[in-house]
């Protein structure tokens, strides 16, 4: 059997989404709109039944302003606003979701101009493709990886706008079990939304126990049989793999189940989908699934009357996100209720409040902010659920200190039973103590508001614990699993160098004679101790970009006191931002302080960090918790900071960014004591919760155990070589063909620069004395370069077929110029975009045997069998894209030549090879309609014996002998003549590509 991508997952995944409730429709006689790949027929049919009292012209304009608004640059932001809209023309009857049309389509092509591309599967609602599946086979090269550079690929392609802007859900699997030791995705099935720039995948790991006998229907012959026959793989029909590959359970299905299961696929088309408008532009976020359950657990027990719960999502998942996607569910799941909510989100500090409303205000809420208890009393009395006139939806930021003196805000005559207070209450392991008036103040304010907790460090002390004061947890979600998911890092804890300890020992007791016993505070913010600590962190976050090839990384120092920030920063004014003779390259830094600078002033210096115009930032209590830059890698701790607010803080370096592995943390203070212990509460508050499931905890740090593992596997894997000198090395890797040596020792090599520190720390210095870690990175680009050549030469020059050479070399071909010129770049675009073009195209063809396929693949070896692409010189690269061109214009003619006579054969890729190799042969017909009505005849004859009888495949000789009869018969119903040799021949052809189809075998 055909053991692809096709057989063992794409059309498995066809018919699961059938039985959800899906209705296959083939695209030989489908009515669409290539502009937008709307189905226009249905897509009237449907809007008429949901709309009865539209008139067709009316239908007709909606179809015009869909098109007119898909062309935006806006991610599709208008048209997601008309696909949800509760007034005017329903798209989607959301009330009644089974009333709407679920259709789904094969190879649909995307295509404007000269660029294509066809999703392997679209889910169309009403006519219109809102969601889209990729699938690979199982350990597919680069895994899913190559399909994330791909999508990232056309979302950049101005030119599939309206394909990207009329799109919500996409999926993507190779069939597999996720991989939980990767940092970024390689196996399993992911789910994203649109992106202008790098799609973000997202795990999706079901929580809930879905009824199958409910949500699918029973297996249907007929329209199994219809697919396979569509798309010309009847020969799957009875093969074991391919009945065990349609197992519900199967990593890809179980996934189509969780997302587009109608209740699943409703939920997310209406309340999972957030515009963000952040510092770089705008996004398109789609709800994390910790985000959903939290949402559904919400609602659950809100249905039982439970009116105060606590939500535990580890720092860095989205909790405000969460309170978002809340506002917008919670409004519905009211309204039905004939109820309007009125949500209000509440800090405990000011720079939280402001950090809250941004962040509600980048997501499009209209956020009312509360400055007085007077006006606090008045929003209470106000019996009105918003305060803007536009309508939109709206929530009040607030600080619970506005809570300080009155006990009940509201008395009986105030309440009004149309409007549910809603409070979510963020970091609820503070200062919400219960034995205090604001708490107290806030619960009696309205004793009917629902109360829903948000944290990330649950305080567990025995006098106060967030479970007793808010109640049971609606939803957790811990860090080990965050980390799993690749939302967040783990992290390193560096020491600082011996030498530097001696160096501060050596200052505290020159402070000591010269001002006698003082305060510690005193000393650790004086000139003479604060100097050799700032240029330790200099020098360490200099050397760090250096090791890890990255200057955009921006690092926080945790000072002692707000004196010694002041310190920190007065001298490093002095000595690192100004340019002199020792420091050509002056860094740039910010200090963060309470009294320091007016709100406003301190707002753009957060904002200029997360920019990457500001390198450090000095802090003491501000921007601890809740701050989230994620080129922030490196934090440097000047003091213990105590129990969960030790977590909160270290934790601001956990956020992925590029390819990092983990977040950095450098110790002057010694946490280890006070991170063990904040740990162990941790631990016990997780032991009490989930008993039997504790085996899924993991330290938030990479522990030494690990680490030691790793570095035992390093020098194994280097012993031989030489890291002093890169030449060398590169010499001598350059010798090893076999690619998973290379890729081993390359691992090697990151590892080492990520952990260069902890290596220098824990002793290794036998590993150490080897290289200078500043040559790691050219080992690393070494050992990755001869990597990318291997992997390029494998698929060029020696792969039997082109798919390896289309999808993996090509594509991945590095164009990494050393000369640098404007002409050069340009150049260098052009070349890659014509590579891109050429690729697709060439990677259409179905006919590898075709002489003039042939001859342009033996042209494109030629052209990328030379090495050194990086050194070419303009001329070099203008022949290229000319050649290219050439390439590319042929093999367009020659697909668009292909898809006609394809056509011609229900899209059977057989019969048109079989039907080009008869007009080569010349000896059956002059005329091109008898080879096709002969041919015709043959095809449905050895569909439908196929189909019926399970055998027939298995035993070559009968298939030969029957297939022969077929011949014969479809020769006697025309006037064309059958010589013996040429029903050999015929046979002979047809016969080799049902059992190569049904083998999986690609060329004969």
């Amino acid at each position: 059997m055909a053991h692809n991508e096709n057989t063992r997952v794409k059309i498995p995944a066809i018919l699961h989404l059938c039985r959800l409730g899906y209705q296959y429709i083939s695209l030989s006689n489908a009515k669409r709109d290539e502009n937008t790949n709307i189905f226009t027929d249905i897509f009237s049919e449907s809007i008429a039944r949901i709309n009865p009292e539209l008139e067709d012209q009316e239908i007709k304009r909606m179809l015009e302003k869909i098109s007119l608004v898909l062309d935006n640059e806006d991610l599709g932001e208008e048209f997601y606003k008309l696909l949800t809209a509760t007034s005017g023309t329903k798209l989607i009857d959301f009330k009644n979701f089974d009333n709407n049309a679920f259709h789904i389509v094969t190879e649909l092509t995307c295509k404007n101009g000269e660029d294509e591309f066809r999703p392997d599967i679209t889910l169309l609602i009403n006519g219109m493709p809102l969601a889209f599946i990729e699938v690979k086979k199982p350990n597919n090269r680069e895994g899913i990886l190559a399909e994330k550079n791909r999508i990232n690929e056309r979302f950049r392609n101005k030119r599939f706008r309206k394909f990207i802007n009329i799109s919500q859900l996409l999926m993507f699997s190779n069939n597999m079990e996720y991989d939980t030791e990767s940092i970024v995705p390689i196996q399993g099935a992911f789910y994203a939304t649109t992106s202008f720039k790098d799609t973000i995948f997202n795990c999706f790991r079901e929580e809930q126990t879905l009824d199958l006998s409910v949500l699918l229907k029973p297996e249907d012959d007929t329209i199994e049989n219809f697919v396979l026959k569509d798309n010309n793989l009847i020969t799957l029909k009875h093969s074991p793999e391919f009945i065990t590959n349609k197992e519900v359970n199967t990593p890809t299905n179980r996934t189509i189940t969780s997302l587009f299961s109608k209740e699943r696929f409703r939920f997310l088309l209406k309340f999972g989908i957030a515009y963000v408008r952040e510092d770089d532009g705008l996004q398109k976020h789609i709800m994390r699934y910790p985000q959903v359950f939290a949402t559904k657990a919400i609602e659950t027990e809100l249905d039982k009357g439970i009116t105060k719960g606590i939500v535990w999502h580890t720092q860095g998942s989205g909790k405000t996100a969460l309170a978002f996607y809340n506002t917008q569910f919670l409004t519905d799941y009211y309204q039905q209720k004939g109820i309007v909510p009125k949500f209000y989100f509440i800090v405990d500090r000011l720079d939280l409040l402001t950090q809250a409303s941004m962040e509600f205000k980048s997501r499009g809420l209209i956020v009312h902010n509360v400055n007085s208890k007077e006006e606090l009393i008045a929003d209470f009395k106000t019996q009105t659920a918003i305060h803007n006139k536009t309508g939109q939806r709206e929530i009040t930021v607030v600080n619970i200190h506005k809570f300080k003196e009155e006990t009940t805000i509201l008395k009986t005559t105030d309440y009004n039973i149309n409007i549910q207070r809603v409070y979510f209450l963020d970091e609820v392991h503070r200062s919400y103590d219960p034995k205090g008036s604001f708490l107290a103040n806030l619960t009696n304010s309205d004793k009917n508001a629902i109360l829903i907790g948000l944290t990330g460090t649950p305080l567990i002390a025995e006098d106060r614990s967030s479970k007793a004061t808010f109640g049971n947890y609606y939803h957790k979600y811990y860090y080990n699993a965050s980390i799993a998911d690749g939302y967040t890092l783990k992290l390193i804890r560096e020491d600082i160098e011996t030498t530097y300890k001696v160096q501060l020992v050596q200052a505290m007791k020159e402070i000591e004679i010269l001002k006698g016993k003082v305060n510690k505070k005193y000393i650790y913010a004086h000139e003479r101790f604060v100097e050799p600590m700032l240029d330790y962190i200099v020098h360490d976050f200099t050397e760090s970009r250096i090791k890890f090839g990255d200057k955009t990384i921006g690092a926080m120092v945790v000072c002692d006191s707000s004196e010694q920030a002041k310190m920190l920063q007065e001298i490093f004014n002095t000595k690192y931002a100004v340019t002199t003779l020792t420091n050509t390259n002056p860094l740039t830094s910010a200090l963060i302080l309470h009294d320091i600078g007016s709100k406003e002033e301190r707002k753009v210096e957060v904002k200029e960090f997360k920019e990457g115009k500001i390198d450090i930032l000095f802090v003491y209590n501000m921007l601890l918790t809740g701050f989230d830059a994620k080129r922030l890698k490196k934090l440097y701790l000047g003091r213990v900071v105590k129990d969960h607010n030790l977590l909160q803080t270290l934790t601001r370096v956990n956020r992925p960014y590029k390819n990092f592995q983990y977040g950095y943390v450098v110790d002057f203070a010694d946490i280890s004591q006070e991170f063990d212990a904040t740990n162990r509460a941790y631990f016990d508050e997780l032991q009490q919760e989930l008993g039997d499931e504790m085996e899924t905890y993991s330290n938030l740090f990479k522990s030494k155990e690990e680490i030691d593992a790793e570095i035992k596997e390093i020098k194994e894997q280097l012993f031989h070589f030489d890291l002093k000198n890169a030449e060398n090395f590169s010499r001598q890797i350059t010798e090893i063909e076999d690619r998973k040596q290379v890729l081993e020792i390359k691992k090697a090599l990151g590892t080492l620069r990520e952990l260069y520190n902890v290596i220098r720390h824990l002793g290794h210095f036998d590993l150490l004395e080897k290289t200078d870690f500043r040559k790691f990175n050219d080992l690393f680009k070494a050992a990755s370069d001869r990597l990318q050549l291997l992997n390029d030469r494998d698929s060029v020059m020696n792969s039997p077929e082109t798919t390896n050479l289309l999808n993996v070399a090509l594509e991945n071909v590095l164009f990494m110029f050393r000369k640098r010129s404007e002409s050069e770049l340009v150049l260098a675009d052009q070349l890659k975009d014509t590579l891109r073009k050429t690729r697709e195209a060439l990677s259409s063809n179905f006919d590898q045997r075709d002489p003039e396929f042939t001859s342009l693949y033996e042209e494109l070896k030629r052209l990328f069998s030379k090495k050194n692409l990086d050194e070419v010189s303009q001329d070099e690269m203008k022949a290229n894209i000319g050649a290219l061109r050439l390439i590319y214009n042929k093999a367009t003619e020659i697909n668009r030549k292909n898809n006609l006579l394809k056509a011609k054969y229900e899209n059977d890729v057989k019969f048109a090879r079989v039907h080009k190799r008869l007009v080569e042969r010349g000896n059956v017909s002059q005329r091109e309609s008898e080879i096709h009505e002969i041919l015709t005849d043959i095809k449905q004859q050895a569909d439908d014996k196929i189909l019926i009888n399970q055998r027939l495949l298995n035993n070559e000789p009968y298939f030969e002998q029957n297939m022969l009869q077929m011949v014969i018969k479809g020769f006697q119903k025309t006037s064309v003549k059958l010589a013996p040799d040429s029903a050999k021949y015929i046979n002979t052809c047809v016969v080799k590509e049902y059992l190569n189809e049904f083998h999986g075998i690609t060329k004969w």
